[in-house]
């Protein structure tokens, strides 16, 4: 399944151009929040029909049909990881335990035909345990040879689960792997296989012998989102599912490569500048420290969402249009994406807490400020 053509004539947009301004945002909102603009890409083929619009749609709806085999409910959750897999960011999950996180990536890595790995972090862990780490072989000439042997994160799906538990020390490895897509042991780089997708857990109730994770670090996961406990019915449904087997029966139904073109043909979505405009201000409404700050941020929030909050809102809108058959950003999306990705980005404030307000709330005030 191919989403890409090359236009021989020229590398334009056939049947939709993007505004020319669209790569850098030509407004600073203020000293405090710089001008936010995606990265210069190289040119890539763009859309030539509307049906690769359809085929990206209709893959999506395959995917989801094939983990509804394993999965009960989440459907928030699937699209939003699902959106994240192919704009090329990092998932942190919230929930307690037994609410189907593992088996999720799991039926992913089934369903995109994907190696998995899952990575249990403990306070005894270290970094080699998770990255790798260089051995010393004797081959078969006898001779002594430094080998490196991969850790657990060498995979296109790894769990990271409650990777609150490890320590500073061994979260920081993560950090250059979620970042950069790369392991770097002994002054020696080893590039990871595209797609390379994190998705890791925190458990919301047990507090003791944990570590918050820097602000570094947080701020490299495109989503924080949060399981809530299933319902009764979808209780039923899930005990009537293991009842039957444990394992999972979901099929591949695209490879890595589908969804490296996937990735690709959501880049050449356009964004006309009001909704990049938007996008800007919504993030810049959420510090109180700058000129014209909003109103709720300056009685409910200590600190606001960095530059990457709007390269995420708009590296993700334009793949979750294309999700929902639209080549186009809407202001639907960007408000929609607003809470996975701010919502682990800013940090509220005692007025906030004392009014008993959670930062959901305190998201959706933003946006109704912002215009």
């Amino acid at each position: 399944m191919k989403f890409l053509k090359k236009d021989k004539q020229n590398e334009n947009i056939v049947g939709a151009s993007a505004p020319e301004n669209e790569a850098p945002v030509a407004e600073i909102v203020s000293e405090n929040v710089q001008t936010v603009a995606e990265e210069s890409l190289p040119e890539v083929p763009a859309v030539d029909s509307p049906e690769q619009v359809v085929k990206f749609s209709e893959a999506i709806a395959k995917i989801k049909s094939e983990l509804a085999k394993d999965i009960v409910g989440m459907e928030d959750i699937i699209d939003n990881v699902l959106c994240a897999i192919i704009a090329g960011g990092n998932v942190l999950l919230e929930g307690v335990p037994g609410v189907g996180k593992t088996r999720l990536v799991r039926s992913l890595g089934k369903t995109l035909a994907l190696p998995f790995s899952r990575i249990q972090f403990t306070p005894d862990l270290m970094p080699s345990d998770v990255t790798g780490t260089n051995i010393i072989e004797q081959d078969d000439k006898g001779k002594m040879n430094t080998v490196f042997r991969r850790g657990p994160i060498f995979a296109n799906l790894v769990l990271a689960d409650e990777i609150n538990r490890a320590t500073p020390k061994t979260q920081s490895a993560m950090l250059e792997v979620m970042q950069e897509h790369k392991v770097t042991v002994a002054k020696q780089t080893y590039p990871l296989s595209e797609p390379f997708f994190v998705l890791a857990t925190e458990n919301p109730i047990e507090q003791d012998g944990t570590y918050p994770l820097p602000e570094a670090q947080i701020d490299r996961f495109m989503f924080k989102l949060l399981v809530g406990f299933p319902s009764a019915e979808e209780i039923a449904d899930i005990v009537n599912m293991t009842q039957k087997t444990m394992e999972e029966t979901a099929e591949s139904v695209i490879d890595g490569e589908t969804i490296l073109s996937m990735r690709e043909l959501a880049k050449t979505v356009p964004v006309i500048d009001d909704v990049l405009k938007f996008t800007v201000h919504l993030v810049a409404n959420t510090h109180p420290e700058v000129d014209g700050a909003s109103n709720t941020a300056k009685k409910y929030i200590k600190f606001g969402a960095s530059p990457r909050a709007a390269q995420a809102l708009i590296t993700c809108a334009k793949v979750r249009a294309l999700m929902h058959g639209r080549y186009n950003v809407a202001y639907e999306d960007i408000k929609a994406l607003a809470y996975p990705v701010l919502r682990h980005r800013i940090k509220i404030n005692y007025a906030a807490i004392s009014d008993k307000l959670s930062v959901d709330d305190i998201i959706k005030l933003v946006i109704s400020e912002t215009k």
